[in-house]
């Protein structure tokens, strides 16, 4: 091969002029200025947003095919071309970057460049030969960047939602299944990082699973909000240059297309102008993520150790810790929970702060809203999968060690109160700490109570329900 020898060029042209593009690309001269204009994120468009633009151009070929304004071989080809784009090929010739001046004007040329070529060649024709189906007069037909672009990060939202709200809820199985293994389990619980009252190791797994369950519970309800899209709105949301014939049935064939819920939404100039359900739920996958980082902390402390920490629990072992210190073995998948909780958080401060700067009739700034968005669904369901498969579902229990610092915990003390009162039970404690002895050494020495009633009091079945340890109880009421 001729080392001198350039690849073949065609020339294309917009509004600025010409440009040489490569023959064999199926981008074009639009894609080619944006890439070349912006290197910000260092990464193109989300895979799933590319998929829901070519689900988006899709729907519109059929629209326009069924209202009469496109020919039924030009449609088909678009068709054909946008189900390969959906199904993953053609990703290498997405140039543009995640973060993008225009409202998302560049990714929208890149998908109409890209499906267009690939259908002139469906057609037989020359990649570059727009005579036979043109970007902008046949892909974009009945179209703007500013319904398309939104539509597309609502579909992308939808489906991504539907994988962590998944991820989420296999968390949540993952954490009750251990509720019931460690319903057993006696322990000391804490507040503020001192002794409180015992608990069951059950009862700590039954409460973080219960907010993994809520979190779950506001992703899967915020979806009714995604599913209004503007497709037919066009520029501002009026509908301008979208023939009624194609407006009535675009969203329709989307959803059909899509197997998504999606609606054509009411007020099109609202969804084209306001980002705030954007706003709600990255918003909610930041409470999401709040809740792992706190699990994750949680976990760290109740496995810390493994002799000079609270060591009440044992992590699954998946790495060596320390490259200079021997046999150590850090709690890795905490760890990276809580940075990918991080992350998340700093993503949804970008979003607010963009959802908060449109102006008018349209968000310029709705790249970084979708560049941030989507992210944050990944981090969840990846840090939801990773927390309950590689840890939550090995964690063991250290029984002995549980059941030894709670016996010698001053925090039993409080089950005492009830029987002896606030003043005498303090007594107790203050010499249990004094003399290094357990509540229960030092309460059976004052006579005020018996070994049996001690038993009873200090058991885990009274000290981790309601009521007042050792005294009978009256059963529900009848209906």
């Amino acid at each position: 091969m001729d080392p001198d020898a350039h690849p073949a060029l065609r020339r294309e042209h917009d509004l600025l002029g010409e440009m040489q593009i490569p023959a064999e690309a199926y981008y074009g001269i639009h894609t080619v200025r944006a890439a070349g204009n912006f290197h910000l994120a260092g990464e193109g468009l989300h895979p799933e947003l590319i998929r829901a633009l070519a689900l988006v151009k899709k729907a519109c070929a059929l629209a326009n095919r069924r209202a009469g304004l496109l020919k039924p071989e030009i449609a088909d080809a678009i068709c054909r071309a946008a189900d390969e784009v959906a199904a993953g090929e053609l990703r290498d010739q997405f140039l543009t970057d995640a973060l993008q001046g225009g409202a998302g004007t560049s990714a929208n040329m890149n998908a109409n460049e890209v499906l267009a070529n690939r259908a002139i060649e469906l057609l037989g024709g020359t990649k570059g030969d727009y005579s036979l189906v043109h970007p902008l007069d046949h892909v974009n037909l009945s179209q703007s960047t500013n319904d398309v672009f939104p539509t597309a990060v609502r579909v992308a939202s939808l489906r991504l939602l539907q994988e962590a709200t998944g991820a989420m809820n296999r968390l949540q199985g993952t954490l009750q299944a251990k509720e019931t293994e460690f319903a057993g389990v006696l322990k000391i619980g804490r507040t503020e990082m001192q002794d409180a009252v015992p608990v069951t190791l059950g009862q700590e797994f039954a409460a973080w699973a219960q907010a993994v369950k809520r979190d779950w519970w506001r992703l899967y309800n915020v979806g009714e909000r995604l599913r209004q899209i503007n497709l037919g709105g066009t520029a501002v949301g009026t509908g301008l240059n979208a023939d009624l014939r194609f407006l009535y049935v675009a969203s329709d064939i989307l959803r059909e297309i899509s197997g998504l819920p999606l609606a054509r939404a009411e007020n099109m100039i609202d969804v084209t102008q306001n980002c705030d359900v954007f706003v709600e739920v990255s918003g909610l996958i930041r409470s999401a993520a709040v809740n792992l980082a706190k699990i994750s902390a949680d976990l760290r402390l109740l496995s810390s150790g493994p002799r000079a920490g609270f060591a009440e629990i044992r992590l699954p072992e998946l790495q060596a810790g320390s490259s200079i210190m021997p046999g150590k073995v850090n709690p890795v998948v905490p760890e990276a929970v809580a940075q990918a909780a991080f992350q998340i958080q700093a993503c949804d401060l970008a979003v607010t702060l963009a959802a908060q700067n449109g102006q008018l009739e349209l968000n310029a700034f709705l790249p970084c809203i979708a560049h941030n968005l989507l992210k944050s669904f990944d981090l969840l369901r990846g840090a939801a999968d990773l927390l309950a498969t590689k840890c939550v579902a090995g964690i063991e229990a250290d029984e002995q060690r549980c059941r030894q610092l709670a016996e010698n915990s001053l925090g039993l003390a409080t089950a005492l109160v009830g029987h002896i009162g606030y003043e005498k039970a303090t007594a107790i404690a203050r010499e249990a700490l004094a003399s290094g002895r357990t509540v229960r050494e030092v309460a059976l020495e004052t006579g005020l109570l018996s070994a049996e009633e001690l038993d009873v009091i200090l058991s885990a079945g009274e000290m981790t329900r309601p009521g007042v340890p050792g005294r009978n109880r009256p059963g529900p009421r009848e209906p």
